[in-house]
């Protein structure tokens, strides 16, 4: 992320060669390491951290004078700095802070905020994230094919069982919670976010057992893994991933969304609404194919859950 000094003067204005770094260069986290080490730093190599702290993406493109002269202090200093914070020089905190920014300029962009947008009382902070949701349940209703949708209905319905894959962040989540909306028709199904136990999972299918993929990226290693599998052993496979992904164009039925962001690393990805809908269209979808016997189901479950709570007013299905 940032561009130094280096004892060579030809240096100073080079970009720095990531992939030559040493192992413990991969795994520092230099911001994190900065702002840990702040407090033991000097006054001068304090206005250092600040001046690069302030605007990350900005020392990225400086030369050592540069720093030097937005810190107001020598160049000399600027070097002593970068080997008080851990490095071995001026290249290796180059290289280190470059890395830094590719992996999370979002989230660094994010410490300038001192509040929520629009946090001033007549427009809650919350109206943001309110328009970011409605937008993306808008924009997957113009996105999603009906007939997919219905196609994954009736795969689902049909199905032997049927195993739910995703893996880190929302998609866990949503894994789980498709595998609750599937089984209260009578959907043989479970939901795994672990790698290796997808894997084995899917080593087990028989013909017509349905995987369900979720993914935000549709581009995790893993996940085309356990498609190629299912289709191996005459499974199917549906998606619900970004567009234009190397997943989407491997599975069976793609339900593919892509939405809009707000730049805010505090603020809920309004993707996982969009997801969050697919997977209840398409649980309405298996309802509608299996008619009575998921109405059976639901009666069933709820006639059983009653007992367990008090008053008379009729809850939602499973409280």
């Amino acid at each position: 992320m940032a561009i130094l000094a280096d004892e060579s003067p030809k240096m100073q204005n080079a970009a720095p060669d990531i992939s030559s770094t040493n192992e413990h260069s991969e795994s520092q986290d230099i911001i994190a390491e900065i702002k840990g080490r702040y407090s033991n730093l000097s006054p001068a190599e304090q206005a250092v951290a600040d001046a690069i702290l302030s605007d990350v993406s900005a020392a990225v493109a400086a030369s050592n004078a540069e720093i030097a002269l937005r810190a107001a202090v020598s160049e000399p200093t600027v070097t002593r700095f970068c080997r008080s914070v851990g490095c071995a020089g001026v290249r290796d905190f180059k290289v280190r802070l470059t890395r830094s920014l590719v992996v999370g300029e979002l989230f660094l962009a994010s410490d300038k905020r001192t509040g929520p947008p629009n946090s001033d009382a007549a427009t809650p902070f919350w109206s943001s994230i309110f328009s970011e949701a409605h937008l993306a349940l808008r924009e997957v209703e113009a996105q999603l094919d009906p007939k997919a949708v219905q196609q994954a209905g009736a795969l689902i319905a049909k199905a032997g069982r049927c195993v739910v894959v995703g893996m880190g962040g929302s998609s866990a989540s949503l894994a789980d919670e498709t595998q609750v909306r599937l089984f209260r028709y009578g959907v043989p199904v479970s939901a795994c976010n672990d790698p290796y136990m997808a894997r084995m999972t899917v080593s087990t299918f028989q013909p017509g057992d349905v995987l369900i993929i979720i993914s935000a990226t549709g581009r995790a290693s893993q996940l085309m893994n356990c498609v190629e599998l299912a289709q191996h052993y005459r499974g199917h496979s549906i998606a619900i991933t970004a567009p234009d992904s190397p997943l989407s164009g491997a599975t069976d039925i793609a339900l593919t969304t892509q939405v809009h962001e707000f730049p805010d690393a505090l603020t809920p990805s309004a993707s996982r609404f969009a997801f969050l809908m697919i997977i209840d269209l398409i649980a309405a979808a298996t309802g509608y194919h299996l008619g009575d016997r998921a109405r059976e189901n639901l009666r069933r479950i709820k006639f059983n859950m009653v007992s367990t709570v008090s008053g008379e007013k009729l809850e939602p299905l499973g409280e």
